[in-house]
């Protein structure tokens, strides 16, 4: 049983799991490869992987400019928010921006991490992203984003053909469960027979392991509990990630 006192090790309240050194794994050969490389990488995956857990693990481990873009942001948006994340003023012009966060990139060496990347799958994005990567240098920059996130930047071959590495992200295994339940149920003795049942009702995604812990949690404090066992899990609300079926009228 995972008691909670395996040391864990964390940055900012996230544990190292395996997609946390997967992306660093990512960070590090786009920033150390050899001469005439190529410096952008992909790091794609499912919804609820913890691919944005990740991002924040190794902003704060690596010093990265992490900059989480979302759908409502034009051109202008996205380089005054990364010029925010470097720490430096945006310019008058779109233009201007981009060339300072080219020069802070490339004097810098700070890997530039854009989440949910495959929102700037559009011409306009793509042209600026382009353009950042040329005005500084070739400095790395990690684009992270849905699962077909590769698929879609094959349609701009100037910014695909400069992809280095291409990894995905993975399901979570049994050990990360138990990582996951001495961080969110530190006071708990949960069997492995829990865990295992944890990691199928959740479908391996990371997110939905998160969800059912507090399942877990919810149940021991309610029938005042500290130990979790086999004898347990059918009294336990799970989360299944499914819909509920539709009720039947009055």
């Amino acid at each position: 049983m995972l008691d909670g006192t395996e040391k864990i090790n964390l940055v900012k309240n996230v544990a190292p799991l395996r997609n946390v050194m997967l992306l660093g794994a990512v960070i590090r050969q786009v920033q150390y490869r050899e001469e005439g490389m190529p410096g952008m990488a992909c790091f794609h995956g499912f919804s609820g992987y913890g691919k944005s857990q990740a991002a924040l693990y190794n902003t704060q481990a690596t010093g990265a400019c992490w900059v989480e873009v979302k759908s409502v942001w034009t051109r202008k948006h996205l380089v005054e928010k990364i010029c925010l994340g470097l720490g430096i003023p945006a310019g008058r012009t779109v233009a201007d921006s981009v060339e300072n966060i080219g020069e802070e990139l490339s004097k810098s060496g700070r890997p530039l991490l854009l989440d949910e990347a495959h929102i700037l799958c559009t011409d306009g994005m793509m042209k600026l992203l382009h353009d950042i990567y040329e005005s500084s240098l070739g400095s790395p920059i990690v684009l992270i984003g849905e699962e077909m996130l590769p698929q879609s930047l094959a349609r701009w071959e100037r910014v695909h053909n400069r992809i280095l590495v291409w990894e995905p992200a993975q399901p979570a295994d049994l050990r990360e469960v138990g990582i996951l339940a001495q961080l969110k149920c530190p006071e708990l003795q949960i069997s492995e027979e829990v865990l295992t049942k944890v990691l199928v009702e959740s479908q391996a995604v990371a997110r939905r392991i998160v969800t059912n812990l507090h399942q877990i949690k919810d149940y021991a404090r309610t029938e005042g509990k500290t130990e979790i066992t086999a004898a347990d899990v059918r009294h336990i609300r799970w989360q299944l990630g499914k819909a509920p079926s539709p009720r039947g009228g009055m």
